[in-house]
Parts: C-alpha cells; sequence; structure tokens
C-alpha cells in the first residue's frame, strides 16, 4: 500500500520508525521499493553519485526531473520525494513555486525538499504550502551552503543549537510536513524531534530522530568516500568490479 505524509504523521505519533534512501535511478528505485524502504528521496546529492560533480550545485531543475522521472517508474509503494536545486527555488517565492510545480507537474512526486530556515525561505514555504505543495524542510548542515559553512557538524555552540532550534519551529510554523536534520549533535536532534510536531528525518543527527536516510550509494558501498556516520551494509564496489575482472578476462580467453 502507497506510504502518504498523513502515515508519516501517524507514524510520530505511534513512534513508529521511518526508513529513507535517495535513489537516482529505475533500477535502485525499484529494488528500495521492493525491500520496504517508506520514502525515496530523490536529492540533490545525485549531482555526486550519479553525475560526478565535487558537490551539489550544479545540478539543474531539469536534471533533478529526469532523475525523479526514472525513480518514479520504479516506486509503488515508497513515498516519493524531490529536492529543489540550487537557486531553483532562492531568488522569489513565484521562482520556487515554478520550480515545485514542474516537479509536480512532470513527475510522480508526493512533496518537495528545500533548504534553510532563515526567514526569507520560511515565507518561500509558507506560499507553497498555502497553494498546496507539500514542503519537506530541511536544517543543520545544507550541503547547497557548502561554500559558506562547509560540510562540518552544525549546532555544536549553544548558540548554533538555538539557531537550528529556532528555525525548526519557524518551518514548523509555515506548514512542513517533516523536517530533515543533517550532521547536528545527537541531543540537539533529540530535543528538536520531542518539541515538534511532524516527524524529523535524521543524517548524521544521532538515533532520537523518527526517522533516519542516508544516500544509497553509501549504503551499497558504491561511494568513493561517505561521511563517517554512514554505515557501509555492502561493498559493492568490490563486487562489481571483480564481476567485469571475470567478464573481461573470459571474453579475452575465448
Amino acid at each position: 500500500m502507497p506510504v502518504t505524509i498523513a502515515q508519516l504523521q501517524k507514524w510520530k505519533q505511534q513512534k513508529k520508525s521511518i526508513a529513507a534512501l535517495t535513489a537516482t535511478d529505475y533500477a535502485i528505485a525499484k529494488l528500495l521499493d521492493k525491500a520496504g524502504v517508506d520514502l525515496v528521496l530523490v536529492g540533490d546529492s545525485l549531482a555526486m553519485v550519479a553525475l560526478g560533480y565535487k558537490n551539489t550545485l550544479p545540478v539543474t531543475l531539469d536534471d533533478m526531473i529526469r532523475h525523479a522521472q526514472a525513480v518514479g517508474r520504479g516506486i509503488e509503494n515508497a513515498l516519493l520525494i524531490v529536492d529543489l536545486p540550487f537557486l531553483s527555488y532562492q531568488v522569489s517565492t513565484e521562482e520556487a513555486m515554478r520550480s515545485a510545480g514542474r516537479i509536480f507537474k512532470e513527475t510522480d512526486a508526493k512533496g518537495i525538499k528545500l533548504e534553510g530556515g532563515y526567514p526569507e525561505m520560511v515565507e518561500t514555504i509558507r506560499r507553497l504550502v498555502q497553494v498546496g505543495i507539500p514542503v519537506m524542510g530541511h536544517v543543520g548542515l545544507t550541503p547547497q551552503s557548502v561554500h559558506r559553512i562547509g560540510y562540518r557538524v552544525q549546532g555544536v555552540t549553544p548558540e548554533g543549537a538555538q539557531e537550528i532550534l529556532h528555525q525548526s519551529k519557524a518551518l514548523v510554523e509555515a506548514g512542513i510536513f517533516a523536517l530533515l536534520l543533517e550532521n547536528i549533535p545527537e541531543k540537539l536532534a533529540t530535543q528538536i524531534t520531542e518539541l515538534i510536531p511532524v516527524p524529523t528525518i535524521g543524517i548524521g543527527a544521532g538515533t532520537g530522530c523518527d526517522g533516519q536516510i542516508l544516500v544509497t550509494h553509501d549504503v551499497l558501498g558504491l561511494s568513493d568516500w561517505q561521511p563517517p556516520f554512514a554505515r557501509k551494509y555492502a561493498d559493492l564496489q568490490s563486487t562489481i568490479t571483480d564481476a567485469v575482472k571475470q567478464y573481461c578476462q573470459d571474453v579475452r580467453s575465448q
């Protein structure tokens, strides 16, 4: 049965953990869905794991839509959420609406995710929600701000923690249906999870969140580098390399 946003809200009350992963193509999306993943995110991390960029900034809205279309064709039950890429929503609320509108019109997405909790972004989210676009918030380490904040843990000072807490509350008031907490101290993530009524999805934020998400390429051992908080459940780099080597050997020995 397809997972809905309403179910995520219910699961928070029931304290049922939410299992989420990323996908960039049909084949992986189909496997994630078959395995029972609750939420599949077409994240702008595809810029790095699928397109080979050094960070998430170069990926375009067209890129996101094309990959989301492929992922959507592989999903029957998981809730599909799609990232808005860098500069597709920050310039103005109107542009954010157009970008989100394209995703909803051209893919099977049931919600979009965007980064940041500063006042201008809160107002943008409020307007998106008002016109019927479900929004997942994202605070803590926001990769689209890599040149300003780097990839280090956020919210480690009392002031930093208070700012993330303030942003989280503001995003809830704006109408988000869930909040992604990235690379923040576990104590802070647990505090936010207990304070806000919407589900929290953690990535590098400890076990106190309502759910967890990782980049699937990290989980499967397909990444050249992965963050220290990402557990590698398989080593498909080695498996695939060995298989292809054996194939090449077989062909050349004929």
